[in-house]
């Protein structure tokens, strides 16, 4: 529970948390909570999204598949972590489901497809000659598979 008063009083909208950094993650999310912050809970490569319970899942405002090993940015995408985006997506359909590691041009398609709609792309972004025209692609990705996804 540490941090989370410190980044409510800063301003913070949101606070995410490694659920393998916690013994008791709903308290955790109704602290969170109380402090008028999203709550957002991320898995890193090796933790199956199984360990995301639906008491969890339910609770929390986001769900963030770490996709490269968290540390240091510019790190390559793991790519045996996309199908736990749509497990997630299939059990949480309502939920904000993030991708964070390694997502730039080339990886955005299969993280789209499997149901992310929010993406971290540092490196990808910031690393780019044209990070504007990047961000855009990104944008345009996400939201065609959104639209192909929502039942007609």
């Amino acid at each position: 529970m540490m941090w989370v008063d410190d980044i409510a009083d800063a301003g913070g909208a949101m606070y995410c948390f490694h659920l393998e950094a916690t013994d008791d993650p709903i308290s955790l999310i109704e602290k969170i909570h109380k402090r008028n912050m999203r709550a957002g809970v991320a898995i890193s490569p090796d933790t199956p999204s199984t360990a995301i319970s639906d008491e969890v899942g339910n609770a929390a405002d986001m769900l963030l598949v770490m996709t490269v090993y968290p540390g240091r940015g510019g790190q390559k995408f793991i790519d045996k972590c996309v199908p736990k985006v749509a497990e997630l997506r299939a059990r949480f359909p309502e939920k904000d489901i993030e991708v964070d590691g390694g997502v730039g041009p080339k990886t955005i398609d299969v993280c789209a497809e499997a149901g992310s709609n929010v993406i971290v792309a540092g490196t990808a972004i910031f690393g780019a000659d044209e990070p504007g025209a990047v961000i855009q692609q990104l944008k345009d990705t996400v939201n065609t598979a959104q639209a192909r996804a929502k039942p007609q």
